[in-house]
């Protein structure tokens, strides 16, 4: 084991809440240590839609997931914090004094007093569609995020699914692909209602044909990707679809993994946790962001930024027990003002 860090947060979860905890502790004072699974910061925003506008954002029109990220790198730049990528939390254990031990599974081993749990969904993958050999043109045909919308222009692209990504990207791609069929089993969708009026507009116009009610069948091609096996969902014939590429947006498998052994009070697979300050029932242990829950809670990165500014306050509470916290807006706090470079 190396030499024990020693730290004031230890943040498990490295996107926009996790990010912005940092934020929110440097302003206090506070170190943070970053810890992620991913090979990168952003969680789901660079996994998932990196270049997928993000239109809930305050003052922001609207910001592709991977410019959001930049920009809370940019605002957390002044403060005092590192990053443990390609690594899971293993271990969670109450240390005497009101401190925690925090053991990842490259054998890194934290002390502090507060660990935040920032992991969005927790642990996760794209559902896959169900047909033999699925990844079998993956990155060549087949997909389940987009990283780079660019390899799409020009392109004929089947996309299923029915919420807000499917209908996202069928939009958002209209704009550079040659077609786009979206399929779906059912004229039903569950995105957000401007986004599908915007796509039964586009299917006017010819530039996004619906499949419905379709379900996929089979992955055609042998060496290279064809196209696709459809079925139709109430007659049951076939048909094959010719396109150059097929995004799958089916959800995502959730797994809370070692966090279901730490004690930690949950229901279904997210922690509850007291709107006072968002602890968990563990003192110490604070949820924030998607992975939490109480009553009235909306997954929205808003709500999480908030949640992360109450909960920061406690944590320093916890550090410097009696001293009150010292709170201060960032427009009229000159030393705020130097260290976050305003002149």
């Amino acid at each position: 084991m190396s030499k024990i860090i020693e730290t004031d947060i230890v943040i498990i979860g490295a996107g926009p809440v996790g990010l912005f905890t940092v934020f929110e502790a440097g302003l206090l004072g506070l170190n943070c240590h970053l810890i992620d699974n991913l090979d990168k910061v952003g969680g789901q925003c660079i996994e998932l839609y990196p270049e997928k506008p993000i239109y809930d954002i305050p003052g922001v029109a609207n910001q592709t997931g991977k410019e959001h990220v930049d920009a809370l790198l940019e605002q957390i730049k002044p403060f005092d914090y590192q990053t443990h990528l390609n690594q899971r939390v293993d271990l969670l254990e109450e240390l005497p004094d009101n401190y925690w031990k925090v053991i990842t599974s490259e054998k890194i081993e934290f002390k502090a007093k507060n660990v935040f749990i920032a992991a969005g969904a927790g642990a996760f993958e794209p559902r896959k569609p169900p047909v033999e050999e699925p990844d079998k043109f993956l990155a060549n045909g087949v997909d389940y995020s987009i990283k780079d919308k660019s390899k799409y222009a020009d392109k004929e692209i089947a996309i299923f699914g029915g919420g807000d990504s499917a209908l996202d990207w069928s939009v958002e791609l209209s704009k550079i692909a040659k077609k786009i069929y979206l399929v779906h089993r059912r004229d039903d969708f569950r995105g957000a209602e401007h986004t599908e009026k915007q796509m039964r507009s586009l299917v006017n116009t010819g530039a996004i044909e619906l499949k419905i009610p379709y379900v996929i069948k089979s992955i055609v091609g042998d060496s290279s990707f064809e196209g696709l096996e459809l079925m139709h969902f109430e007659t049951k014939e076939d048909e094959i679809l010719k396109c150059d590429e097929s995004l799958f947006f089916f959800g995502l498998n959730k797994q809370l993994g070692p966090i279901l052994e730490w004690g930690i009070d949950l229901e279904g697979k997210k922690i509850s946790v007291d709107t006072e300050n968002y602890q968990t029932n563990k003192e110490g242990i604070f949820a924030v962001g998607d992975i939490n829950t109480y009553p009235g809670k909306l997954d929205l990165i808003l709500c999480g930024f908030h949640e992360t500014t109450i909960a920061v306050q406690e944590a320093y509470k916890r550090i410097n027990p009696g001293k009150r916290v010292p709170f201060g807006y960032t427009t009229s706090n000159k030393g705020l003002q130097e260290k976050l470079g305003v002149k």
